[in-house]
C-alpha cells in the first residue's frame, strides 16, 4: 500500500513538470513575436517554435507513455498488495486463537476479532496504532484480570516486562472465568506477535481430574481409617478436625454433634476437661495439650479414663502441618500384666500345693489329668515370666556392674598410689590384702558384666574360617608365664586344621578352661591340643589336677558354683567361668565335653566344625614390652574425668611417678587451663563418658582442632561395648578399661615417651 502511494505521487510530479515546460515555451514565443514584429522574424520564429514544439511534444508523448506504463504497474502492484492484505486479514481472522501484531514502536498494526473479544473491546476501542501500554491499561480498567485487582501497578509492570522480553508462554486467568495461554515472540523488524489461546476447557478438565483424584484419595483414606482397630483423629495445621473414624468416637465416648468436620482441637480438649477426663488441673491440662499439639513433635502417653479403660495415645506431626492422633485400647494388656504379676506371686505356693496333692493322690491319676494340664499351662506361663524376669535381672546386673566399676577404679588408683610409696611392713601387708580384695571384686564385676552381656544378646556371633593353630599358639604364648609361675608345665599339640567358628568367643571358652586348669592343679602339667572325631574337631585342655567327682559334674556349669577342694594357684575364682562357657557354647551351637577323675585330673573340650578351606597359619606375634623403669619425671599430664574421686586418685598416682598433673572435670575447665598458657601436656588421659553427653573423644578432637594439641592420648572407660572401642580406635586413640591397672598405664606412657624420643632422634 505504501509503495503504491509513492509511485502515484511520482507520476503526478512528472506531469506537472512537463506542463511547466510547455507554458514557458509558449511565453517565449509570444515575447519574440512582440519584439521583432517582422514577417521574416515571425516565419523564422514559427520554424524554430515548430521544431521545439515537435521536440517537446515527442518528449511529452514519451513521458506520457512511460507514465501510463508506470500507472499500469502501479495499479497491478496495488491490486496485488490489496489482495495480499485481504488474504492476511482473512487468514488471521480465521485463526481460532486471538492474534495481535505490534510494530517496533509497540503500536498495534494488525489483530483479529478473537483478540478484541478476549480484551472485551470492539474496533472503536482498539484502533490500529494503539500502544500496548494503553491496551493493557484498558484491560485492567475493565476489570478483565482478577489478579490485577490486588496490585494494579505491579501487574502492569510484570506484564510490560513479559511483553518487552518475551521468553515463552504463560497463563492468564480472565475475570469471566476463562484461562488464556499467551505466547509472544519477537519479529525480525523488532515488533512483537502474540497468540492468545483459550485453554479454559483444559483447565476445567485438569480441575475435574484433580478433584476426582482428591475425592478418590479421600474415600480411600476414610475407608482405611474406618477399618483400623485404633481410634484415629486427623487435625489440620489450623488444629481443626478433618478426618476421623467411629472407633475414635466409641473409645472416647463422645456425644453426637461434638465430632464434626472442622471441630477445633481446643473444643475437644475443653469438652474432656469439663467431664473431668483429666485428673490434674483442668485449665493447665488443656493448655499443656494445646502446646504439645503446636510443637510439631511426636510423643505418646497412657492414661486411665474415669470408666477404667486404659488408652495409649500416640501423636505424630504431618509434613504440611497438623497431626494424626491414634487411640489404642490397652485395657486387656494392662489387666493381663496385673494377672501375670499376681500369678507370679502365688505360683510357687500353688506348685507346691499341686505337687503335694499329686503325690498323695497317685491312685487317682486319671481323674487328675485335666488338673495337671492346668498346672502345666501355669508352669509354662511361669517359665515365660521367669525368663522375662531373668532378662530384666541381666540388664540390671549389666548397669550395676558398669556403675560399680567407677568407685572401684578410684579405689584401685588410691591403692596403687600407696603401693608406689615406702610403707611400714604392717601397712604394706594391709595394702597388699586390700589390693587382692579389690582384684576379687574386679574379677567378679567383670565376669558379671560379661554374663549379663551374653544373656542380653549383646555379644554378636561372627562365624568365619581360620586355622586352629593360630588360636593354640596365641593362648600358649599368653598362658606360658602364668603356668610357669605356678610351677607347672604347659604343652601344646599343634594342628593344621582350618575350622569354622567365632574366633573371639572360642578363645574365651579355652581361656576359661586354662584358668581352671591352673587354679585346680598343684603339680604336673597342662596340655592344650585337638583331635578329630566324627568329622568335627575336638579342642581340649587337659590337666593333672584335683579332678571332679561324679556328683559335681552336673553342677559345675551353674553360676557361683565352686568345688570345695580348691587350688591356690592364680587369683581366687568366683564360680562363673564355666557358666560363661555354657552360654558361649549355646551361642555357637557346639557341645562342651567333660571327662574327669577325682584325684587324677580333668579334660574339658569343645567340639567345633571343620572347614574345607586351607588357610595358612599366621606367624607368631612379637610383642614389644616397654621398660617400666623408664623415668616419667617432669612429664606433663592432663587428666579429664567428671568424678572428683577418680581425678584425685589419678593425681596422687601420677604425682608419685614424678609427673606434673593437671585435672579438669569438663570442657570449660579444659579451656581455662589451655588458655592460661600454663599447660603443654605430654600425655592426655580422658574418661569416655563425661557430663552433658560429651565423650572423651569429643574433647580430644576439640583440642586438636582448636588448640593443635596432639599429645599421646588414652581413653579410660568402664564401657566394654564394641561400638565404643570402634569409635575410640577409629579416632586414633588407645583404650584402657576400668578399674584401671596402673602398670598398663605406665607401660603405655613409657612406650609413648620412648617412641617420641626415637622420632626426635631420627
Amino acid at each position: 500500500m505504501v509503495a503504491y502511494l509513492d509511485i502515484q505521487q511520482g507520476s503526478t510530479d512528472e506531469v506537472q513538470r512537463l506542463r511547466k515546460i510547455v507554458t514557458a515555451l509558449m511565453n517565449q514565443v509570444e515575447r519574440t513575436m512582440d519584439v521583432q514584429g517582422g514577417a521574416f522574424s515571425l516565419f523564422q520564429t514559427a520554424i524554430l517554435l515548430d521544431d521545439k514544439v515537435r521536440g517537446r511534444t515527442g518528449e511529452l508523448e514519451a513521458a506520457m507513455k512511460r507514465l501510463e506504463e508506470t500507472n499500469d504497474e502501479l495499479n497491478s502492484a496495488n491490486a496485488e498488495a490489496h489482495t495480499a492484505r485481504l488474504r492476511l486479514v482473512e487468514a488471521v481472522e480465521s485463526v481460532s486463537e486471538g492474534f495481535a501484531l505490534f510494530d517496533e514502536t509497540d503500536s498495534l498494526i494488525l489483530c483479529n476479532s478473537k483478540f478484541r473479544e478476549y480484551w472485551g473491546m470492539d474496533e472503536n476501542d482498539i484502533p490500529y496504532g494503539s500502544s500496548f501500554q494503553v491496551l493493557s491499561q484498558g484491560l485492567i480498567d475493565n476489570c478483565r484480570v482478577p489478579l490485577a485487582l490486588q496490585d494494579r501497578q505491579q501487574w502492569l509492570e510484570d506484564r510490560f516486562q513479559r511483553h518487552k522480553n518475551p521468553d515463552g508462554a504463560f497463563v492468564m486467568r480472565m475475570f469471566d472465568g476463562r484461562w488464556l495461554k499467551v505466547t509472544e515472540r519477537r519479529t525480525g523488524d523488532g515488533g512483537v506477535v502474540g497468540i492468545y489461546t483459550d485453554i479454559t476447557e483444559i483447565k476445567k478438565q485438569e480441575e475435574l481430574r484433580r478433584q476426582k483424584e482428591l475425592a478418590e484419595k479421600s474415600v480411600l483414606l476414610q475407608a482405611s481409617i474406618d477399618n483400623l482397630s485404633q481410634g484415629v483423629a486427623v487435625y489440620s495445621s489450623e488444629l481443626k478436625l478433618v478426618a476421623w473414624n467411629q472407633r475414635f468416637v466409641d473409645l472416647l465416648e463422645l456425644p453426637d454433634g461434638l465430632v464434626r468436620l472442622g471441630m477445633p482441637f481446643q473444643e475437644y480438649l475443653q469438652f474432656n476437661a469439663n467431664r473431668e477426663e483429666y485428673a490434674t488441673d483442668m485449665e493447665r491440662s488443656v493448655r499443656e495439650r494445646l502446646e504439645q499439639a503446636t510443637a510439631s513433635s511426636s510423643f505418646f502417653f497412657e492414661y486411665v479414663r474415669p470408666t477404667g479403660r486404659v488408652l495409649e495415645v500416640r501423636r505424630n506431626p504431618m509434613p504440611n502441618g497438623g497431626f494424626v492422633t491414634t487411640y489404642t485400647d490397652i485395657t486387656a494388656r494392662r489387666q493381663a500384666a496385673v494377672q501375670l504379676s499376681e500369678a507370679k506371686e502365688h505360683l510357687e505356693e500353688r506348685v507346691r500345693e499341686r505337687t503335694a496333692a499329686l503325690s498323695t493322690l497317685n491312685e487317682q491319676l486319671r481323674q487328675e489329668i485335666a488338673e495337671r494340664l492346668d498346672v502345666e499351662e501355669e508352669l509354662r506361663l511361669a517359665t515365660k515370666a521367669a525368663e522375662e524376669a531373668n532378662l530384666s535381672k541381666t540388664r540390671f546386673l549389666a548397669a550395676a556392674s558398669h556403675d560399680l566399676l567407677q568407685p572401684l577404679n578410684a579405689a584401685r588408683l588410691f591403692i596403687s598410689t600407696l603401693q608406689e610409696q615406702r610403707l611400714a611392713e604392717k601397712t604394706e601387708r594391709l595394702v597388699e590384702r586390700t589390693d587382692l580384695a579389690l582384684q576379687g571384686v574386679e574379677n567378679l564385676l567383670s565376669t558379671l558384666l560379661e554374663i549379663s552381656k551374653l544373656d542380653a544378646g549383646a555379644v554378636p556371633t561372627k562365624l568365619r574360617d581360620f586355622p586352629i593353630s593360630d588360636v593354640l599358639k596365641r593362648l600358649t604364648e599368653e598362658y606360658q608365664p602364668v603356668i610357669s609361675d605356678a610351677g607347672l608345665e604347659l604343652r601344646m599339640i599343634d594342628s593344621s586344621v582350618t575350622v569354622n567358628s567365632d574366633r573371639k568367643l572360642l578363645e574365651r571358652i579355652l581361656r576359661n578352661f586354662l584358668s581352671n586348669a591352673v587354679r585346680y592343679t598343684y603339680n604336673g602339667k597342662i596340655l592344650i591340643g585337638c583331635r578329630r572325631r566324627k568329622g568335627k574337631l575336638l579342642v581340649q585342655v587337659s590337666d593333672t589336677g584335683l579332678g571332679i567327682g561324679d556328683k559335681d559334674l552336673d553342677t559345675i556349669f551353674d553360676e557361683f558354683h565352686q568345688l570345695k577342694q580348691s587350688g591356690d594357684n592364680g587369683a581366687p575364682g568366683v564360680g562363673l567361668g564355666l557358666a560363661i562357657v555354657k552360654r558361649i557354647a549355646g551361642m555357637l551351637d557346639v557341645p562342651v565335653i567333660v571327662d574327669s577323675r577325682l584325684g587324677r585330673g580333668s579334660t574339658f573340650a569343645v567340639e567345633i566344625p571343620i572347614s574345607n578351606r586351607k588357610i595358612q597359619s599366621s606367624p607368631p606375634s612379637r610383642r614389644l614390652v616397654p621398660s617400666l623403669e623408664m623415668p616419667l619425671h617432669g612429664a606433663s599430664v592432663l587428666v579429664i574425668d567428671n568424678e572428683a574421686s577418680i581425678r584425685e586418685g589419678m593425681y596422687h598416682l601420677l604425682t608419685s611417678w614424678g609427673c606434673d598433673v593437671f585435672t579438669a572435670a569438663d570442657l570449660d575447665e579444659v579451656r581455662r587451663l589451655v588458655e592460661s598458657g600454663n599447660l603443654q601436656p605430654d600425655f592426655l588421659i580422658v574418661d569416655y563418658h563425661l557430663d552433658n553427653r560429651i565423650t572423651g573423644v569429643d574433647i580430644l578432637l576439640y583440642l586438636e582442632r582448636e588448640y593443635d594439641i596432639r599429645a599421646p592420648s588414652i581413653v579410660v572407660t568402664a564401657d566394654r561395648s564394641d561400638e565404643m572401642r570402634h569409635q575410640v580406635t577409629k579416632a586414633g586413640y588407645r583404650v584402657l578399661h576400668k578399674p584401671l591397672k596402673p602398670h598398663r598405664l605406665r607401660a603405655w606412657m613409657a612406650h609413648s615417651m620412648k617412641s617420641q624420643e626415637c622420632n626426635s632422634q631420627g
